[in-house]
């Protein structure tokens, strides 16, 4: 395993589920954790968690990614000892709603395009400048089987995870030339806040998602950011697709 001692991890979304995992596992590793998510509660709380258990420097700050110009503050902000990214995980994102295009919600629209694309948009712009002018860093995108295949009633949802896809290619052929490296974690069917967030709120419809099965926690999905950061400097896993077993594609699943 590599050593990330001394490292700056900066992982947005990191109050909860995949951001929290993906905190605890470089943490362990010796890095100084970075986060940002809009709950500000929750990451003190994690701040001191990680401190206790691992010895791990944490700083934390609100942040809602969706915001451009509060993204451009926060990391100007940043005091020296915090500004040398070497790693940024895009993680922060988000599914509203279930329904058919033609009966969605605009508003649910609108805010899984601003975060899930305009948010890691912000953020990439905001910190890998720094990235290049230092000669070292690495981009890792949490996308989404969503953003491979298009499942019926997730038409929005999937197009932002498409456009995360698409969106790493890109960065990866922009950055040719330079050290950095770009990552893209295509997850499956993970047990988060993900479903309740969906469905706002609705405990029992996002437990129904996860019945009869054994899904992905969010600890799997932050052992495989892992390895795409552990590989020596030479290689760029570009691209980590991650199923649980019961899952075969976006739309077969098989529960018991």
């Amino acid at each position: 395993m590599t050593s990330f001692r001394d490292q700056v991890v900066f992982i947005t979304g990191a109050s909860s589920g995949i951001g929290r995992s993906c905190a605890r596992a470089f943490a362990r590793q010796g890095a100084r954790i970075l986060m940002a998510a809009r709950r500000l509660d929750r990451l003190e709380k994690l701040a001191a968690d990680l401190r206790a258990e691992f010895g791990a420097e944490s700083h934390c700050f609100a942040l809602d990614v969706r915001d451009q110009a509060a993204v451009e503050r926060a990391v100007s902000a940043l005091t020296p000892e915090w500004e040398a990214v070497d790693v940024l995980v895009n993680n922060a994102g988000l599914s509203r709603g279930l329904d058919k295009l033609h009966e969605g919600k605009i508003t649910d629209w609108e805010e899984m395009i601003d975060t899930n694309v305009k948010g890691l948009l912000y953020v990439s712009r905001a910190v890998i400048p720094g990235m290049v002018r230092r000669g070292r860093g690495h981009i890792i995108n949490i996308g989404s089987i969503a953003g491979r295949e298009v499942y019926p009633n997730g038409n929005v949802y999937c197009a932002t995870k498409a456009a995360v896809n698409a969106l790493s290619k890109g960065l990866r052929l922009d950055l040719t030339g330079t050290p950095l490296r770009v990552s893209l974690v295509d997850p499956g069917m993970v047990e988060t806040e993900f479903s309740l967030v969906r469905f706002h709120g609705d405990k029992d419809r996002a437990a129904r998602v996860y019945h009869g099965l054994i899904p992905l926690t969010p600890d799997d999905i932050a052992d495989a950011v892992m390895f795409c950061a552990t590989r020596p400097p030479h290689v760029n896993v570009s691209e980590l697709v991650v199923y649980p077993t019961a899952q075969a594609s976006a739309t077969l699943v098989h529960r018991k």
